[in-house]
């Protein structure tokens, strides 16, 4: 249930970005459920619309059912996921950049029924109880946490950046949004402004940020995989699943041809060098792999949040915030902006909690 909250918590993000006009509408906000269907779409728009509450539906309907409601969950899932779109498509009569649609409201519902139907399939022929078991034997019980930022991670990546891998590099944008929203007001001289030149990441630092990268993931699997055996083969699906989920933001941004245009010397390297530190740390004590992630993390931060972002990179970045894709563009953002920060969080209370078992 709360891997089904956060998703409907980042669908009604990515259906009200960015969230700026609101002003009152001049007619009832459900007016748009009757009205004609719109004679303007486009395909992405529709499998967008589709394919957004597929996973919704999927969870809502295995939460559901996990929590006792029986034959009552498909419905109710379907249910809830359409209330969802009905309510955000009403909300965005309220936005001058969002236009209400019965016809995304039909493709949201649609989408959340097919993910539900999904669900009933899979609970029919056993899979949901052959992950249950599959979880149990792979991963530890307290192991909610790590599973849902694993999830995320993918998805994280697909927001461009300018090391391949280097999340979290927020500190150019917070300092501007600080220095205008703070602009002509004492605190100003609050905010720690930079007064000394920025310089890019030398190569080398740039390798040991990719590297720290994959080996932030990578540890806090760790730290709840159960055995050495299971840890290698973790190792093995993350770099794929890293490797592919950068190629296709590039392949989003640049287009196909440029897939792989960021595999660089210094993308090499990182990459080699986190492989032998995950081949190293297989048989790391848990409470270590959470410290390492930590140290990890520190240091990543600190080097990416002190290098400037290049203009180059600046504008590729109009693909996704002016183009086709300025529906997820606000949410792939947060989630590469917060999701170190998270991390660290976990891997804070995970420090802790293994102290207080001691």
């Amino acid at each position: 249930m709360p891997l089904a909250l956060l998703f409907a918590a980042l669908v009604v993000y990515a259906s009200l970005y960015p969230f700026v006009g609101w002003r009152w509408p001049g007619a009832p906000i459900t007016n748009f459920v009757g009205a004609p269907l719109p004679q303007y779409w486009t395909g992405f728009d529709v499998g967008a619309n589709l394919v957004g509450y597929g996973p919704l539906g999927f969870l809502l309907a295995v939460a559901l059912l996990r929590s006792g409601w029986g034959r009552w969950a498909w419905p109710l899932a379907v249910l809830a996921a359409a209330s969802l779109s009905l309510a955000v498509e009403s909300l965005q009569n309220f936005l001058p950049m969002r236009v209400p649609s019965n016809l995304d409201f039909a493709l949201n519902a649609a989408g959340a029924a097919l993910g539900v139907c999904f669900a009933w399939i899979l609970e029919r022929l056993g899979g949901l109880r052959r992950w249950s078991q599959f979880r149990a034997d792979w991963f530890e019980p307290q192991a909610h946490g790590s599973l849902v930022l694993l999830a995320l991670w993918p998805f994280a990546l697909l927001y461009p950046v300018s090391v391949p891998f280097g999340l979290g590099q927020v500190w150019d944008r917070l300092e501007g949004g600080l220095a205008r929203l703070l602009a002509e007001t004492p605190f100003l001289e609050w905010v720690p402004m930079r007064a000394e030149p920025v310089f890019p990441l030398s190569p080398l630092a740039e390798a040991l940020c990719v590297a720290l990268g994959l080996l932030t993931p990578l540890l806090m699997g760790y730290g709840d995989v159960r055995s050495v055996w299971r840890r290698l083969v973790f190792l093995v699906m993350l770099f794929v699943g890293g490797l592919g989920a950068a190629a296709l933001s590039a392949a989003l941004t640049y287009g196909p041809d440029h897939a792989w245009a960021w595999i660089n010397g210094p993308a090499i390297m990182g990459m080699g060098l986190a492989f032998i530190a995950g081949l190293a740390a297989l048989f790391l004590p848990r409470r270590l792999c959470h410290v390492a992630l930590l140290m990890g993390l520190a240091v990543s931060l600190s080097l990416l949040n002190r290098a400037p972002v290049s203009a180059y990179f600046d504008q590729s970045l109009e693909v996704w915030e002016q183009g086709r894709f300025i529906r997820f563009h606000g949410l792939s953002q947060w989630l590469g902006w917060v999701w170190p920060f998270a991390a660290m969080v976990f891997g804070l209370r995970a420090v802790a909690r293994s102290s207080v078992g001691r």
